[in-house]
């Protein structure tokens, strides 16, 4: 089984669910806190080119900081440099093997990478 870096936000139920189901199933798991270590730039360039899934969905739309950018959810760059900004805005949890990351909402979705 693939070591799997799980996105995390210890506040989120679902990200919690994902992380709960990880252990469960036996993965080797490295929790990222994403709030209090941010992703750069190149590494959600890179995140994006394992990303299953649109890139509509690596963004929280809802949020406050999202909606005062006004930014394309369609435009990766200007996805990235929301994410950079306000690493809030990033969906979680995110499941990443190294070859495939996987938004997990539902927390179910991940069960791909354990396959």
């Amino acid at each position: 089984m693939p070591s799997i870096t799980l996105l995390h936000n210890p506040r989120c139920s679902k990200s919690r669910e994902a992380l709960a189901l990880l252990e469960e199933a036996g993965a080797d798991v490295s929790v990222r806190r994403y709030l209090d270590e941010p992703l750069s730039a190149a590494e959600l360039h890179d995140l994006v080119s394992r990303l299953q899934g649109d890139i509509k969905e690596l963004v929280r739309t809802n949020e406050s900081e999202w909606k005062a950018l006004a930014a394309d959810s369609n435009d990766i760059e200007q996805v990235i440099a929301a994410i950079v900004a306000h690493p809030k805005v990033l969906q979680r949890p995110i499941a990443d093997d190294g070859k495939r990351a996987i938004i997990g909402r539902p927390p179910e979705n991940i069960r791909e990478l354990l396959a």
